[in-house]
């Protein structure tokens, strides 16, 4: 992998990621812009402890411009783009309206008052183009450049973690306008948080009190149990096993796991990352079948989906394991799950599909 630093016409970072070692990437960003302004504020929950990011300057963001104004296409003659170059593998840069960033220090107080506490959102947001064809998909990269993007995204936690006030690092992918995606070329995001989110937070607790109750390590020992009894597996190789949980909150959901429990990305050692473009690739092809049969897609519309990379946060994770999580809002052909009121009311979920018929679905769509 080739790594390529450059900066953008209002000081944000954009980094290339490339195969070939010998490509320059000397491309200048020609536009006139002005540096990019964060009000973004973090502020906490008296009555639960979670976490909320307050980012009212984010109203003015770009929203599904036509096809020829993609501003994660490669730019061309008279039509400058976020990125510079004609052509590229992989680009990472940051977010042009973050929800995040380092120098909202400046902007926002402190909050000290225990029903009021919060302060300055100091972060980092970035984007993630996984490839520069517009019409393409992550399922549809070759094994190659979708090792390209895992290797980003390790080369993006390992840099992330260590900045400064960054507590968790988080790398997802939003697919589809019936997810709420603005931006229809295939990418990613990637969150530094400057505090642990909910849903980890929930995660080391539970590790935790099963730590005290039987000695051993929640993941792994929830891991084992699944590959020991696998009704519940869709896919399993030397190195990762992908299976629908016991109590999958998704209609469809998988989680995969490294067989070797690690904390993070930047854990991973060769085997795993060899093996991991493949299985993630046939998973996703998999989730674009689902509702049209063991063909090709059929010409039905692509499945929404989530991918979310669960890492262990700085200073609490040691009993954590790296994990992705993939799951779609679609319950059905022509439906979607909504979450109304026990869902988004109390954080109480209902699925539509029992995960053991998920989980033969899944495999019936094998490639």
């Amino acid at each position: 992998m080739k790594k390529t630093t450059t900066k953008l016409a209002d000081g944000r970072e954009l980094i290339y990621y490339d195969t070939d070692p010998h490509v320059l990437r000397d491309a200048v960003d020609r536009r006139s812009l002005e540096p990019p302004t964060s009000l973004a504020e973090v502020r906490r929950d008296p009555a639960t402890g979670d976490w909320v990011t307050v980012a009212a300057h984010r109203q003015g963001r770009t929203y599904h411009p036509p096809a020829d104004q993609c501003p994660l296409c490669p730019s061309r003659p008279g039509r400058p783009s976020e990125i510079p170059a004609a052509d590229y593998d992989v680009v990472v840069f940051e977010n042009r309206f973050p929800s995040l960033a380092a120098d909202a220090a400046a902007r926002v107080p402190e909050r000290t008052d225990p029903l009021r506490a919060g302060g300055p959102g100091v972060g980092r947001c970035e984007v993630v183009c996984f490839t520069a064809d517009h019409d393409s998909s992550f399922a549809a990269l070759t094994p190659a450049k979708a090792r390209l993007v895992l290797d980003a995204w390790t080369d993006r936690t390992a840099e992330l973690s260590a900045a400064p006030g960054v507590r968790q690092v988080y790398c997802f992918e939003n697919r589809g306008a019936e997810i709420g995606v603005t931006l229809s070329h295939p990418h990613g995001q990637i969150y530094g948080f400057p505090f642990v989110t909910a849903r980890t937070a929930r995660m080391v607790e539970a590790a935790a009190g099963h730590r005290a109750r039987t000695g051993g390590n929640l993941f792994e020992d929830l891991l084992a149990a699944e590959r020991a009894d696998p009704v519940r597996v869709v896919l399993a190789g030397e190195h990762w096993t992908a299976f629908v949980p016991f109590a999958a909150r998704w209609p469809y959901e998988v989680h995969l796991y490294p067989n070797r429990r690690v904390p993070d990305l930047t854990a991973l050692d060769e085997a795993e990352r060899a093996e991991f473009p493949g299985l993630y690739l046939e998973l996703l092809r998999r989730f674009d079948r689902l509702f049209t049969g063991a063909g090709d897609n059929g010409g039905a519309a692509p499945t929404p989906y989530i991918a979310a990379w669960h890492q262990a946060p700085a200073l609490q994770g040691e009993e954590l394991a790296l994990h992705l999580e993939l799951f779609t809002i679609r319950r059905t052909v022509g439906k979607l799950k909504f979450l109304a009121g026990t869902e988004s009311g109390m954080d109480a979920f209902i699925n539509d599909v029992s995960p053991e018929a998920a989980a033969q679905r899944l495999r019936e769509v094998a490639s």
